[in-house]
């Protein structure tokens, strides 16, 4: 995927594949090893979708949290503290105003996309739920992750409670 950003009124193209593997905008959860081209300059990084528009990114050695959100006027992107603004001049390519995030068709297993402990559950089983809703909080090397749903539908199962240790991969909830 070729982007071409605006942030801070600078322009920048951003070319972005998943090694070995589909393309970043296709997956629906998951992680992984991604190379990436920043105004021709090579990029690698580690990357993990946590929920909808929400990333763990191990890049250099270090790690961030990054949140993507959608505004009227292009992205608020939130990463290690700070919050940038920023314009995708190609909106074809980015598949527009939904922040690159299509929902997620069909019934959806929730699963957790690293090992912790659930510390808050937000629905419960036959709860109506809309896309990018929270579903739950992990707890992972003191960090809190909210889980969230890639698709608006009907809590069908909830296989997490309060307390609970979850395994990477693990099936938190069924979501259709």
């Amino acid at each position: 995927m070729k982007l071409e950003i605006r942030i801070a009124g600078r322009t920048r193209t951003l070319e972005i594949a998943r090694e070995g593997g589909p393309h970043p905008e296709t997956s629906a959860s998951g992680g992984g090893r991604f190379l990436a081209r920043l105004d021709g300059r090579p990029i690698e990084a580690d990357v993990v979708e946590l929920s909808p528009c929400v990333y763990s990114i191990l890049l250099h050695g270090q790690a961030f949290e990054v949140r993507v959100e959608a505004t009227d006027d292009g992205l608020r992107i939130h990463a290690g503290g700070e919050e940038f603004s920023a314009e995708v001049l190609d909106r074809r390519a980015w598949r527009g105003k939904r922040g690159g995030v299509l929902e997620a068709e069909g019934r959806q297993q929730i699963t957790a996309p690293m090992p912790g402990k659930v510390v808050r559950v937000l629905v419960k089983a036959g709860d109506r739920v809309e896309i990018g809703q929270g579903l739950l909080v992990v707890e992972a090397m003191k960090m809190q992750n909210e889980i969230r749903t890639p698709k608006s539908g009907r809590v069908e199962k909830l296989l997490a409670s309060e307390g609970q240790a979850v395994n990477a991969g693990e099936l938190l909830a069924i979501v259709g």
